[in-house]
């Protein structure tokens, strides 16, 4: 399906959908629209489309925007930047580093508030932590967590937390500190191929961490050199209209607070859609998904 006929679907499911976005507990009286923002939406675009798409979530029911410094070179946080500031005090803004070291996430963290025009973060991450060295570095003496505990400390973010692609990684963070919260893949495919996410899942639910889900409508990984469909995605997305719902509502099932879809307009304007209208899978609609994962290729555990 070609990602004009998915925007037509999106925008007939527009008008028929309710508007009302389901919210749920993050911790406190905090609580997220099932569906975030990733900011990479907002890449390639110029700013007045950004702040287009910024105002078009925000009148959807979305309260929940994620964003890196690392997506494409600070290009989201300075567009995303400009078009949140208008709804900023009535929205949950994550933020991340890749920096392990205490210096480096500071740094990192000062960059990144000026780029958001904020003063504070609701949310800040280490990003993307996948190895045994990032956990040893990031808990060491003079490592990024130290950075996290004194912005805590100061009143620049409100809550901590990591998003992690491997299972590893993230069940040593969990119990090594108390996070208010993990960003991990919580995916079908990933959960029938490979049992990657229920373990990590459990471990966040035991150590009081809330759970945020990373790649609901991914499928497979891409093939060496094949053409990207979906330009800024890394892996190939769900573009058919049935199986996206399908597995967004898996993803949904789980025992998580909010979902966010990769960062092409049309798959989130339509996960938005799909989610407005959410209801849990049946146990048979469950077990019939999962085994249509059969011999597809999951994103995660990386070889």
């Amino acid at each position: 399906m070609t990602a004009s006929a998915l925007s037509a679907i999106a925008d007939e499911a527009t008008r028929t959908a309710r508007t009302d976005l389901p919210r749920r507990p993050y911790r406190d009286n905090v609580e997220l629209s099932i569906i975030g923002f990733g900011g990479i939406i907002v890449c390639g675009c110029e700013q007045e489309e950004a702040n287009r798409e910024v105002a078009h979530a925000i009148e959807r029911g979305v309260n929940y925007f994620d964003v890196a410094p690392s997506y494409f070179e600070g290009e989201a946080e300075r567009k995303l930047g400009i078009a949140l500031k208008p709804y900023r005090k009535n929205t949950f803004l994550a933020c991340k580093t890749t920096r392990r070291d205490a210096e480096g996430a500071r740094e990192e963290l000062e960059e990144s508030l000026t780029r958001l025009h904020t003063d504070y973060f609701d949310l800040y991450q280490l990003h993307a932590v996948t190895t045994d060295e990032d956990v040893d570095q990031i808990l060491a003496p003079g490592g990024a967590l130290e950075t996290f505990v004194r912005a805590r400390d100061a009143g620049r973010v409100r809550y901590l937390g990591f998003s992690a692609h491997s299972e590893s990684a993230a069940l040593r963070l969990l119990d090594a500190f108390d996070f208010d919260s993990v960003l991990f893949p919580t995916n079908f495919v990933c959960f029938a191929q490979a049992n990657f996410g229920p373990r990590v899942i459990e471990k966040a639910k035991e150590r009081g961490a809330a759970r945020l889900a990373l790649k609901a409508l991914a499928y497979t990984r891409l093939e060496r050199d094949a053409e990207k469909k979906w330009k800024k995605a890394w892996y190939e997305p769900i573009d058919d209209a049935d199986l996206a719902r399908r597995a967004l509502y898996f993803t949904l099932s789980e025992d998580i607070t909010a979902a966010i879809p990769p960062g092409h307009s049309e798959l989130f304007r339509i996960a938005l859609d799909f989610a407005t209208a959410f209801e849990p899978l049946s146990e048979s609609e469950r077990e019939a998904l999962l085994a249509a994962a059969a011999g597809v290729t999951p994103l995660f555990p990386i070889p």
